[in-house]
């Protein structure tokens, strides 16, 4: 039987703030990494949440990849609507070897792209299309950035929160 995923840096039980994070988990090798990239850091229930500002996300992903994170797992978005800044982007790295999940968040106002990260991991790309699909947020240099849930014609993007119950009318 494999051993579970989980982080091997001896840790804190929670730790927030960019300053606290890269204090306490100074051997982490994603910290270690994405160290000059970092805006805002959060350790908390054994998951480490890294904040970039959009316009590095790129850089972020190449960095940790180069740490050791060698699995694309997932971008999902949260609709922060009525704030600001009103979009959540959450990547979701692995790496097997080190045994360690690590999640990159940048954040965007509404009308404000983001670079498609499938140069750094082409698995993005079906992922990148469900977020446009349905958040409607833009990725610049997405290679086919085009509707894949809702059909080609539909108005609008569901899962925003401003998004009428019953749809447009």
């Amino acid at each position: 039987m494999s051993e579970p995923i989980t982080d091997t840096v001896a840790t804190p039980e929670a730790c927030f703030g960019k300053d606290a994070v890269t204090a306490a988990l100074a051997d982490h090798a994603a910290v270690k990494g994405l160290a000059k990239l970092i805006t805002d850091a959060k350790w908390d229930r054994g998951e480490l949440t890294l904040t970039v500002a959009p316009e590095t996300i790129v850089d972020a992903m190449k960095a940790a990849q180069t740490a050791g994170y060698n699995f694309f797992e997932d971008v999902t978005a949260v609709d922060w609507y009525p704030a600001a800044p009103r979009f959540q982007l959450s990547y979701s790295l692995l790496s097997h070897k080190l045994k360690q999940r690590i999640r990159i968040v940048a954040r965007l106002d509404e009308g404000q792209s983001i670079s498609s990260i499938t140069s750094v991991w082409p698995a993005a790309n079906f992922y990148e299309r469900e977020v446009f699909d349905l958040f409607g947020v833009p990725f610049a240099g997405h290679p086919g950035l085009t509707r894949i849930m809702m059909p080609l014609n539909w108005e609008g993007h569901p899962l925003r929160k401003d998004y009428p119950v019953e749809g447009y009318r």
